[in-house]
């Protein structure tokens, strides 16, 4: 007898008489060898009372087929893990015997490996991701060796199909879909099929046929040998009406009409369907085409909320369909139970998965697992949905192994209750129930919490007039609007565009949704008529994509962002309306407000790059700009609400260009590469460095600020890359260069990264795009200009190799403590200044009608030209001045030094920082960067009277010239 002491008395009088059933069986030789491998296998025979009680299913199987456990115990199977392949070859094994006939053999592949699974599960030998891992590839290897099967009789009748324009063999290709996609198959599960082939044709065979006709008949065999029942019983049950028109359509469609169907007539649930599709028989390259060819309707290109309205409504139909069947106790559709789970993950994958790429998985934990990583969801919130799903679908295979039924009812019968106790771990049925309650409640209020619809606005009737018909000047006056008449004719300008025209019917209703709010939103602004022109560019922009309406709509608070960083900013209204996908970054208040240092920007770019699929430049590409423009936006709304000072503002938007910069040094460096092999150099790194002149060299990046750069390599110009398509070293480091302005310059969806200006490299417009080291170092030293020594002050690494950035770094420093003239250099910085002045400084300015911050007298440049004019006149006494590119540092060294007086260096620095920190607020105002001449007047004459002090001598434009030498 087998021990039952373990079990509850119910469970344990089920087994035992599970028992005598088996042992009445009338093969007495194997009743035998069945008791002899329990004999030796204590661990199984400890195990086998649990699976008996638990699963009368079992108990039959092995009343009527004690062998098969026979046969278990001896191969070992029942106490290890498969290999993911092992199924499959097992299978192919059984079918290529002699007299294996295909229908009898995959049955009974599928009962000895249905007890397998169950036994291993049951016994918590395996967890919930093995058992529907095995269960899915149990399924994959029964229809790819059927179908394989069945297409080789049926070419054997008609001929191979083949393509009518490529005139290539074609197979049969099966898309899984749901949870058999997902490798997610539950162990009583039906599977959804799609059944698509490449290209229409005929067979080309003597009984010729159109490959469409070939192809259904090998589904309708296809199907047969899995679904039908018979005195084996079956191997899956087959639901065909994912496809495309249902069960009105054709079994098997080309991929041109699949393409046409779900774009044309794809439905909402349709794509919450396709998440998990996955082609898992035929040409994995046309199943790969397939696939690709369908994601663009998954997954849209743009943050797509409009998702989560089609969700409340698909969950409402489920939640009839639950009450008219009364289904509130099941685990899979009732409240808080697996379907809610899919679901928010799902919800996720649609909104965002278009842009994010890390969501476009089918596996649901993993899922929940790249939600967490990317902010979607907090960490604690997918710890909890992951227990809670693995418990949920742990109970489904309790309640499906105890009778090999497709259910997720919980049970009402005593003993099955105790059963699925039993299986779960838990003492008695109490128990399980409160515990399945904690994790149905707290998945029901996660998902709750996201689909739960916003709070409305009162429908008053000054409400209902804010749009529509009956919107006038009255309504507006009301709300606050100081210029009623022009704001209405703006909106009636947008009510009667050929854009609002079109509209189809979703898009409409949720502008006529969206106005009221908006319009509501924008009398809460400081000058609500300003508000409203510059968000509705916006609105025009996203009719055709009204999911981003349906995004604010979602998101009161979002929206409420939106007007204030608008009423703040033209310049971010701007952005948001050349670039609406940025609208994603309202929806988080405390990451729109905090801009990271570089080493997490560093960390996030990595991240994001990590998601992508490697090799595809366009998505990268795509990527950098989006984590630049959604990064600068913070920078933005960060200053505008006073968080981040002038001096931060400079950083932020520095370190966001120089992790872009490494990012596509690291792009175009993997690209070349791949075709050329790697260059012959004597670094570890790349042997090729960025350096950074003007803003991005002096650490003062501003919002539209362009790229000074230059780049040098450290290489033998006659090596060669290590590639089968080897080219030289020196054409190579030129296409490198040539990569990376390519890569920061294209012009795509979101713009372009930066423009590049490479003005600065020797000899200018019309030299070499990369110089090598010893180019440069010669340059240098024998032909540079004096305006471009003046430059190399602010020159300094930004991406690239340490080791030749070094070396650059060296000659710089050589270079800018050279001895020099000092009356000649004054004379030389005087007169490029002079030449500045006169090409670029506006006429109202000249005429002191306003004051110029960058290029009037007394302003940012005056600044810049005397730093510059000291770091070259002093190094060569004091190094030190070499050590830092930004102008603040040098301006406290020379200070320090006892170079400039004290207040003399502070008076440039308040004025310097209060000049840039005026630029960058007109900047985002998108005014001039000039202000009323009695503006800012003791900064410009304190940097006035230090120029005078140096360079009076020397500029014949001041009356005061020739007073004054230059300080030695």
């Amino acid at each position: 007898m087998i021990d039952t002491d373990d079990l509850p008395p119910a469970l344990a009088e089920a087994a035992a008489t599970a028992w005598r059933y088996i042992l009445d069986h009338p093969d007495q030789a194997a009743l035998d060898a069945l008791q002899n491998q329990l004999h030796r296998e204590p661990a199984v025979c400890r195990q086998l009372p649990r699976l008996l009680a638990c699963s009368p299913f079992i108990a039959g199987l092995l009343r009527r087929q004690p062998q098969l456990l026979t046969e278990l115990i001896a191969s070992g199977l029942l106490q290890r893990s498969l290999a993911e392949t092992e199924l499959r070859s097992q299978l192919a094994r059984l079918l290529a015997e002699p007299l294996a006939e295909l229908g009898p053999t995959l049955r009974r592949f599928r009962q000895y490996q249905m007890l397998r699974i169950i036994w291993r599960d049951f016994s918590r030998l395996a967890d919930t991701l093995e058992t529907v891992r095995d269960t899915s590839l149990l399924a994959e290897a029964c229809i790819e060796l059927a179908q394989s099967q069945l297409q080789t009789q049926l070419e054997a009748r008609f001929g191979v199909p083949r393509g009518r324009h490529s005139g290539a063999a074609q197979q049969l290709i099966v898309v899984a879909m749901g949870k058999l996609g997902a490798r997610e198959l539950n162990v009583s599960s039906d599977i959804d099929l799609i059944f698509a082939f490449p290209e229409a044709g005929v067979t080309d065979g003597e009984r010729s046929i159109s490959n469409s006709e070939f192809f259904i008949k090998l589904g309708q065999g296809l199907i047969t040998a899995l679904d039908q029942v018979t005195v084996e019983g079956f191997v899956f049950r087959v639901d065909m009406r994912l496809r495309p028109y249902g069960e009105s359509g054709a079994l098997a469609l080309n991929f041109s009409a699949i393409e046409e169907y779900y774009q044309d007539q794809g439905r909402d649930w349709e794509r919450y369907a396709m998440i998990k599709a996955r082609p898992i028989t035929g040409d994995p390259a046309r199943g790969a085409e397939l696939t690709a060819t369908l994601r663009p309707f998954v997954f849209r290109r743009y943050v797509d909320f409009g998702v989560i309205d089609s969700l409340r409504g698909m969950k409402q139909m489920i939640n009839g369909e639950v009450r008219r069947r009364g289904l509130q106790n099941d685990v899979k559709l009732g409240h808080g139970g697996i379907r809610e789970v899919e679901f928010i993950a799902q919800c996720f994958q649609l909104i965002r998965g278009g842009r994010d790429l890390g969501l476009q998985q089918r596996e649901l934990l993993q899922v929940l697992q790249e939600c967490a990583a990317l902010g979607c969801l907090p960490e604690a919130t997918v710890a909890e949905l992951r227990r809670a799903y693995l418990f949920l679908r742990d109970s489904e295979h309790a309640i499906q192994g105890y009778a090999d039924q497709q259910s997720q009812a919980l049970p009402s019968e005593p003993l099955q209750q105790a059963a699925l106790a039993e299986v779960m771990g838990l003492p008695d049925w109490d128990g399980y129930l409160a515990e399945l309650d904690g994790h149905r409640q707290r998945v029901a209020a996660h998902f709750r919490d996201l689909i739960a619809a916003p709070e409305e606005l009162d429908d008053t009737p000054q409400e209902l007039a804010l749009w529509g018909e009956d919107l006038d000047q009255e309504a507006l006056s009301r709300l606050g609007f100081q210029d009623p008449a022009a704001s209405l004719e703006q909106l009636q300008a947008l009510q009667q565009s050929p854009r609002v025209a079109t509209l189809q019917a979703e898009g409409r209703e949720r502008l006529q949704q969206f106005m009221p709010r908006l319009l509501s939103g924008c009398a809460e602004a400081g000058d609500p008529d300003r508000t409203l022109r510059r968000i509705l560019p916006l609105v025009t922009a996203v009719l055709r994509r009204s999911a981003y309406l349906a995004m604010l709509l979602e998101n009161p608070p979002a929206l409420g962002e939106l007007v204030l960083l608008c009423d703040a900013s033209p310049w971010i209204a701007e952005q948001l309306a050349r670039h609406p996908v940025l609208l994603d970054e309202l929806l988080d208040r405390a990451s729109l407000y905090t801009a990271p240092d570089k080493a997490l920007l560093a960390a996030e770019l990595r991240q994001q790059v990590a998601r992508l699929p490697p090799g595809d430049l366009e998505v990268q590409m795509d990527a950098l700009r989006y984590f630049k423009a959604s990064h600068v936006l913070r920078v933005a709304a960060s200053e505008l609400v006073g968080r981040l000072p002038l001096m931060q503002v400079s950083d932020k938007l520095t370190w966001i260009a120089e992790v872009i910069l490494e990012q596509v040094l690291a792009v175009a460096w993997t690209d070349l590469t791949g075709r050329f092999g790697e260059p012959e150099r004597d670094s570890d790194g790349y042997g090729f460095a960025i350096f950074a002149y003007g803003k991005l060299g002096g650490i003062e990046l501003s919002y539209s600020s362009d790229l000074d750069l230059v780049f040098v390599y450290d290489a033998a110009a006659q090596g060669v890359t290590d590639g089968a398509r080897s080219i030289d070293n020196v054409k190579f480091y030129t296409r490198l260069g040539q990569r990376v302005i390519h890569i920061l310059e294209s012009r795509m969806a979101l713009g372009l990264l930066y423009e590049v200006d490479m003005r600065l490299r020797p000899s200018g417009a019309s030299g070499l795009l990369v110089s090598s080291l010893s180019g440069f170092a010669s340059y240098q030293r024998e032909t540079a200009w004096t305006w471009e020594h003046q430059a190399l002050v602010r020159a300094r690494l930004v991406a690239g190799d340490v080791a030749v950035g070094a070396g650059v770094d060296a000659l710089r420093r050589d270079i800018l403590c050279r001895t020099r003239d000092e009356a000649a250099l004054a004379a030389e910085v005087v007169a490029m200044r002079r030449r500045m002045r006169e090409q670029l400084l506006p006429a109202s300015a000249r005429a002191d009608a306003e004051f110029d911050l960058k290029q009037s007298p007394g302003g940012i440049v005056d600044i810049e030209f005397m730093v510059q004019y000291a770091v070259l006149a002093w190094s060569h006494r004091v190094p030190e001045l070499t050590r830092w590119s930004d102008n603040i540092r040098i301006l406290e060294t020379l200070a320090r030094e006892g170079l400039f007086e004290q207040h003399e260096s502070q008076a440039l620095i308040d004025a310097y920082l209060a000049f840039r920190s005026a630029a960058h607020q007109l900047a985002l105002q998108q005014r001039p960067g000039t202000v009323p001449p009695g503006e800012y007047r003791e900064s410009r004459a304190a940097v006035s009277a230090l120029w005078q002090r140096f360079f009076a001598a020397y500029d014949d434009s001041n009356p005061q010239a020739g007073e004054t030498g230059v300080e030695k």
